[in-house]
């Protein structure tokens, strides 16, 4: 069984109680004390404080959002909800391309081929020790340099790149397959809330929940797709640019693949790092029972190795939700930059970075509860 959750004892002698209000007092006195030496400081410049201004009808324009905005109607608290949505996307996207290629590489390192040891290797140190923003500004600055629409390096005419940015194929979903994936969620939910209930129980659950899910998850969309197919949309060049497909702007494929190759290195080293603390013992054990090398890593090794894995990992994917706020160099709109000119435009410095500050704080605390969530998961069970 796991170790008991250690308990909070609430019994504290009056002493105790008298130095935490103490010190809880001491805090707020200090905090009240700083707020109001602002606040003044403020009023003596005649620079008016609030959020008011979010409100206000912003004048900027945002090159590129996932949500609508309209220069001159929409107001500056739309521009930071689009900045945030920026954000998100952009995190979303290179945790997961970063993890995959972390792994890889860093199973590579382990690797008996010399060649390919030393190669990722070399990759990790070379990119680990140069600055982060002038990585970005070299994909950059490589990325504008490139070839113009017409003659872009394009791969079986499904990925084309230029120096307008990137271009990838879509599928164009229907709204039976919006009703599936809504159906699918639900299912989802409901799967698992009789799962935690007969786990509180302490029954076993009728059924796997993970198989059930598959299962039914793949029959269900390979149904749809056999009566409703969704269509795929390929870039195809038109004029002086492409149409179709999804496009990726030169500063958005720069900053996702800066940070997915910056963040990746140090993946790296974390699945190397872990990997290397199982005991030799481990596979020595495995294979005398006469399993593959790809099995020993996959049924053995690696979910040994996953608790020491894990809290690193987390505090890389927290460092790349953070960085991504050096898409300022660049021009991508990101959270960041939206408040840089938000904050130059309406004169609120201290409202905009208090509010930085909570959007990444509102970010970042999911990931890291899900990454702690995850971890307890993945601890060594004790007997």
């Amino acid at each position: 069984m796991r170790h008991p959750k250690p308990r909070l004892s609430l019994e504290l002698r009056p002493r105790a109680l008298f130095e935490q209000a103490l010190v809880l007092g001491f805090v707020l006195l200090v905090v009240y004390g700083l707020a109001a030496i602002t606040v003044a400081n403020l009023d003596a410049r005649g620079i008016k404080t609030g959020f008011d201004f979010l409100w206000q009808p912003a004048s900027l324009g945002i090159s590129e959002s996932w949500i609508s905005f309209t220069p001159g109607q929409d107001s500056y608290g739309r521009v930071l909800v689009a900045g945030a949505a920026n954000t998100v996307f952009v995190s979303i996207l290179v945790i997961g391309l970063a993890t995959v290629l972390g792994v890889v590489i860093g199973l590579s390192r382990l690797s008996s081929n010399w060649l390919l040891s030393r190669s990722a290797g070399l990759y990790v140190e070379v990119i680990r020790n140069i600055p982060l923003p002038l990585q970005l500004l070299v994909w950059y600055q490589i990325l504008l340099n490139l070839p113009s629409p017409r003659q872009a390096i394009t791969w079986g005419g499904a990925v084309a790149l230029s120096n307008r940015g990137l271009w990838l194929p879509t599928l164009a979903w229907n709204s039976s397959h919006a009703a599936w994936f809504a159906a699918f969620l639900v299912l989802t939910v409901v799967l698992v809330a009789l799962k935690r209930l007969a786990n509180k129980s302490g029954n076993r659950p009728i059924f796997p929940v993970g198989r059930t899910l598959l299962t039914l998850g793949f029959f269900g969309l390979l149904v749809i797709s056999v009566f409703s197919p969704p269509r795929l949309e390929l870039p195809v060049l038109r004029g002086f640019n492409f149409q179709g497909g999804m496009s990726l702007s030169p500063e958005l494929t720069a900053l996702v693949g800066g940070l997915t190759l910056y963040a990746a290195a140090f993946i790296a080293e974390i699945v190397r790092a872990g990997i290397r603390s199982v005991p030799a013992g481990q596979w020595e054990a495995a294979q005398a029972i006469g399993l593959s090398r790809r099995h020993t890593l996959r049924l053995i090794v690696m979910p040994l190795s996953l608790r020491l894995i894990i809290p690193p990992l987390a505090s890389e994917y927290l460092s790349t939700i953070k960085n991504s706020s050096l898409a300022v160099v660049i021009g991508y709109p990101e959270l960041a930059s939206l408040i840089n000119t938000t904050m130059s435009n309406t004169g609120q410095p201290i409202e905009g970075i208090a509010i930085l500050m909570l959007a990444y704080l509102t970010i970042s605390i999911p990931v890291g509860m899900f990454m702690n969530w995850y971890n307890r998961r993945a601890a060594l069970v004790m007997r």
